[in-house]
């Protein structure tokens, strides 16, 4: 039963009945977003053009808008994908996504359609339909010739592949073709008998397994220009002095997207406060990328895309302004962990007189906690009887609590805290092959029965009347294995460290056997010593921190900007711990510039504050050195001593501040590895912090848990390694997951392309002229310096420095502070850069990236080009 029905809700309410009738400007909270566009549009007979900031927030509210409108039609029209100049084709699933979304406006159908669409997508112009390549049917029984279709297929802009993984693909296997339509979400099977078609089967890409039948497909175009236009693309992308995209393509017949879609199709903003900045920051790129001033007609300029949008009826903002309606609800976490606590919430919902819903992503699930509810009486939509909550079938990001409205939405994520994995059926190993397609003549594979080999090929051989494929293996001597291709699942990728090959294992005999049982009994030793470990840690008691002091509360109200839900909730959950008598072991997981160091910094105050000692770990002398600024500046006006050990201090100043932590003089010690030595010994440790855990190994990180078995432990990683998220998602460790980012910040824009002097120079030269810096990374130090000669001599007026991990520790502390200082403009830098450092620029109003220490720090901007190889 689809959650349209609840729509009613807001013709209920006074504001949303005048708002619907009148439109206007409003401002509604960001969880309530998506139920007010749905209950807006649904009002209106005609079409209706929804605007989102960028793809990102159009992709996800038109998912959300399809469980709220259902049955009426919902699409998303993305942006290309990639610039014109770049000569580059959209992806297929980008060309079906847009062709599906721009047919619905201009087709009919039972119900008018619902196009969620990006301020990027609006401010590209689109081909005339005319321009675009042919599509075509297959319906069961047709006559057809696989060589005329596969001609028709390619000239609409399918790949011919082996095997079928992608829309925009298809393959020929004797009388069967596969293809992946554009617009689908998943591909077909056609059968012939002779000439003729007789089956269409749905199937799945990855299990290769049947999803049921179909009388015809529709085969719409994966390009979005016919091929005499792709073609001399494509031979343009190949030139060294490329032509303008104006000698190219018929610039003369590309439309905007608002003069194609229907004129009484209705617009609504959705958020408005997203728009304009997103305009300005696509043109800037649009500037930057492209050589000639003529190619710009291919894109719309800001000015007029905001000029064509005043026909939007109504406007949304998540930015409370001067509005004349306002609809504010709460998110939808409720903080229970269990079914017994959530019913608790729900009973208080119910009291309240809440329209409340459950929504799940499977019914099975929902039936499972009907049965177990005791206090509240649950039914599902559609069903008969009264009841105090009902249940739904719908996969929502984000629920919602609305008083004025008397509505609450739960997705079943929100309701129990976290959000649960989708896990596969089983555990893939490591190195797995999924198809023949992952082998190459050459490869060094590892058979389970037989040891290290190297694959050399397929062969047919006919062994007892029976012809099949074997895949040839080569071990040690002349020793060679034939393996039927159905056993494939025996073999896998060998994964080894360094670049040599590993010595192929020899038939027979025991070493083998010998060397997986060695492996088995290290991973075993190492499962019983971390087992052992955490049990440790659970059993004995720790230390228990008293609640939040006047100073701590004085050092949070001075924290300069706002923090997220989701921060705000980490922070809570590490303070719950803290003063829990039982030792803290906490995995804080977010992406860069979500907040984790604040974190960090709330948690150091608290131990330090109780006289207990603190232990930052970070992976890199730079991170370290950005880490001592930080908790120096943050702190400078309360009474802690802080000192740090790395390669950037003397050795006698790493002793000496070593020798002050030992003594108790020292409250907070940041470092590198040099914390892990056997000279570190606290006088009174209470907390440790690990930062970017992912960079240390299993016995480092594990020596301090073990050293230190009464000490609160605080984990942070943007990417967690598989073990430490493994054992968060299990139990043995807790983590928090920062998912919302700061107010304002935008965004990462990746493009990816080939090596262009011309466009990094634009880029740096943008850069230079707005007051900006930028990164270049070149991961490779024998060439590093000739890589920013080069640079120099490209771009004159622009101050380049150069740092890399080998340097002397001075010469590198002297250049990234000379950076940091503003007296270069660009720093050539390898990978070093990666390891969560925090560079603000003070001029900086764009942004490419957010700080990794504060929640919403100044922003930065980054450019880092692909350098040859």
């Amino acid at each position: 039963m689809p959650l349209r029905p609840l729509l009613s809700h807001l013709q209920q309410s006074d504001d949303g009945r005048k708002l619907a009738a009148d439109g206007g400007r409003a401002f509604v909270s960001q969880s309530l977003r998506p139920y007010l566009v749905a209950g807006l549009v649904d009002t209106d007979t005609a079409p209706a053009l929804v605007v989102a900031g960028d793809d990102r927030q159009a992709r996800d509210l038109a998912g959300d808008l399809r469980h709220w409108l259902a049955p009426r039609p919902v699409r998303y029209y993305p942006s290309r994908g990639v610039t014109y100049e770049s000569h580059l084709a959209p992806p297929p699933h980008l060309v079906g996504l847009r062709i599906a979304a721009l047919d619905s406006l201009l087709g009919s159908g039972e119900e008018p359609p619902v196009v969620v669409v990006s301020a990027v997508a609006l401010s590209e112009k689109v081909p005339d339909p005319e321009l675009r390549p042919t599509a075509f049917s297959i319906r069961r029984g047709d006559l057809l010739d696989l060589d005329e279709v596969s001609r028709d297929l390619v000239a609409a802009g399918y790949e011919r592949v082996d095997q079928v993984e992608d829309r925009g693909q298809f393959a020929v296997r004797g009388g069967i073709l596969d293809v992946f339509p554009a617009t689908e979400d998943r591909a077909a099977r056609i059968d012939l008998f002779d000439i003729e078609v007789d089956t269409i089967r749905w199937f799945s890409t990855f299990t290769q397994r049947s999803l049921g039948e179909s009388d015809a497909i529709e085969i719409a175009p994966a390009a979005e220009l016919a091929a005499e236009h792709r073609e001399l693309a494509e031979i343009a992308a190949l030139e060294e002095e490329r032509p303008d995209v104006a000698e190219l393509l018929p610039v003369d017949r590309f439309h905007a997207f608002l003069d194609l879609a229907p004129k009484h199709a209705s617009v609504l903003i959705a958020a408005e406060e997203e728009v304009e900045p997103a305009l300005a920051d696509h043109w800037q790129d649009v500037c930057a990328a492209f050589h000639d001033e003529d190619a710009h007609h291919l894109y719309v300029k800001p000015e007029q895309v905001l000029a064509d949008l005043q026909r939007a009826r109504i406007r949304l903002s998540a930015i409370s302004a001067d509005q004349p309606f306002e609809f504010r609800a709460q998110a939808a976490d409720t903080g229970a962990r269990t079914l017994k606590e959530a019913e608790v919430e729900l009973e208080k919902l119910a009291r309240s007189a809440y329209t409340t819903v459950v929504t799940w992503p499977r019914r099975g699930e929902g039936e499972r906690a009907a049965y177990n509810l005791a206090r509240v009486r649950a039914k599902w939509f559609g069903d008969e009887g009264e009841a105090d909550v009902r249940f739904a079938e719908a996969r929502l990001r984000d629920g919602f609590i609305a008083g004025g409205l008397k509505l609450a939405v739960l997705p079943e994520h929100r309701l129990f805290r976290r959000r649960r994995a989708e896990r596969p059926d089983g555990p893939p190993r490591r190195g797995a092959l999924r198809s023949f397609a992952d082998l190459r003549t050459g490869d060094i594979v590892v058979h389970e029965d037989h040891g290290v080999a190297r694959f050399a090929g397929f062969e047919t051989k006919t062994v007892a009347d029976i012809t099949r494929d074997y895949l040839e293996l080569e071990f040690a001597g002349t020793d060679k294995v034939y393996m039927p291709v159905d056993q494939l699942v025996k073999i896998s990728r060998y994964v080894g460290a360094g670049g040599a090959h590993p010595a192929l294992s020899k038939l027979g005999g025991k070493s083998w056997e010998t060397l997986k049982a060695r492996a088995r009994r290290a991973a075993q030793e190492l499962a019983g010593e971390l087992i052992n470990l955490y049990a440790e840690r659970k059993r004995r008691p720790g230390h228990a921190f008293p609640e939040d002091s006047e100073w701590l509360t004085e050092f949070e109200a001075a924290f300069p900007w706002s923090e997220t839900a989701d921060q705000r909730e980490a922070i809570e959950q590490v303070k719950a711990d803290m003063e829990a008598p039982r030792p803290m072991d906490r995995l804080i997981c977010g992406d860069v510039g979500y907040g984790k160091t604040e974190i960090a910094l709330r948690a150091a105050f608290k131990a330090a504050g109780d006289g207990k000692q603190v232990l930052v770990l970070a992976p890199t002398t730079i991170l370290a050195q950005q880490h001592f600024g930080t908790f120096s500046e943050r702190l400078k006006d309360y009474p802690f001593t802080i000192e740090h050990a790395s390669r950037f201090r003397s050795p006698a100043q790493q002793k000496e501040a070593v020798g002050k932590f030992n003594d108790g003089t020292a409250d907070i010690l940041i470092g590198t590895h040099r914390l892990l030595g056997r000279d570190v010994r606290p006088k009174d440790l209470g907390l440790i912090v690990v930062d970017e855990e992912q960079r240390f190994g299993v016995k480092q990180k594990e020596l301090l848990r073990q050293l230190k078995l009464k000490v609160d432990v605080i984990a942070m990683s943007a990417t967690p390694i598989p073990r430490t998220l493994q054992m968060s998602l299990a139990g043995l460790r807790d983590i928090s997951v920062i998912e919302t980012p700061p107010e304002g910040r935008r965004p990462v824009k990746t493009y990816v392309g080939e090596y262009d002097e011309e466009l990094v120079k634009q880029a740096l030269l943008r850069e230079k002229r707005r007051g900006g810096q930028a990164f270049f990374v070149h991961n490779r130090v024998d060439t590093i310096d000739e890589t920013a000669e080069r640079l120099r001599g490209l771009c004159p007026e622009i101050r380049f420095e150069v740092a890399h991990g080998q340097m002397d520790e001075k010469t590198l502390e002297a250049r990234m502070l000379a950076f940091l200082r503003g007296e270069a403009d660009v720093l050539v830098a390898t990978s070093i850069i990666e390891s969560g450092i925090d560079i603000a620029w003070r001029s900086s109003t764009r942004s490419a990236g957010a700080s990794g220490a504060l929640a919403s720090a100044p922003t930065r901007t980054s450019c880092i080009p692909r350098t040859r190889r």
